[in-house]
Parts: structure tokens; sequence; C-alpha cells
């Protein structure tokens, strides 16, 4: 199985900044990408970043505030968070698609428990 752990939220002023981490661990083969998604409530879950090898997309509503980047190494992705507005609020996830150990070349889509930003006006 794979797991992730996100963690970073929690409370900011409008144009502070937050950085998210999200870790995955278990039994992993490898991992191709790595990308925040957020969602709130009674809203469909949104795509913030994307970043697969050196490549990375970013929503239109986060350019030039977000960067996403990831550590290989430690299979960590990272959202930095700048100039953060209040329509930011929101629960944010983590989502990978990683093979297992075993079965090298299959993908699946692995999803964190999500982690809660509050952007205060």
């Amino acid at each position: 199985q794979v797991q992730l752990v996100e963690s970073g939220g929690g409370l900011v002023q409008g144009g502070g900044s937050l950085r998210l981490s999200c870790v995955a661990s278990g039994n992993i083969f490898s991992i191709i990408d790595m990308g925040w998604y957020r969602q709130a409530p009674g809203k469909q879950r949104e795509l913030v970043a994307t970043i697969t090898g050196e490549s990375t997309f970013y929503a239109e509503s986060v350019k030039g505030r977000f960067t996403i980047s990831r550590d290989n190494a430690k299979n960590t992705v990272y959202l930095q968070m700048n100039s953060l507005k209040p329509e930011d609020t929101d629960v944010y996830y983590c989502k990978v698609r990683a093979s297992r150990k075993g079965e090298n070349y299959v993908y699946n889509d692995y999803w964190g428990q999500g982690t809660r930003v509050t952007v205060s006006s």
C-alpha cells in the first residue's frame, strides 16, 4: 500500500505564506507525478499544481503565487504558497501517481487525507 501524509496547513492572514508538505511512504516502486488539489465544501475538487519530472503545471488562479517542488529521494512534494488570498481557503489534498513493488509498471492514484488552509482577510 501507499500512504500519503500532508502537513503545513493552518490559519494565515491575507498576504501571508504557507508551505505544504506531502510525504509518500509504503511499498513504492516509482512515482510518476505528484500534485496538489483543493476542495471547498459543496464544490468539486480542483487542481492547484502538478509536477512530473521537471515539468510543472499551475491553475491560473495560483500562477505566480504558488510554487510546487519535489524531493525524489524523500518521496516528498511541497507547495509553497505566497501572497495568500481569502479565496485560497480550502482543504488541500496531495495526490501521487505511483506503482508498487511487485507491480512495477502498474500505476494508480493515491490521495492524502487533506490539510486545511484558512486565509483571513
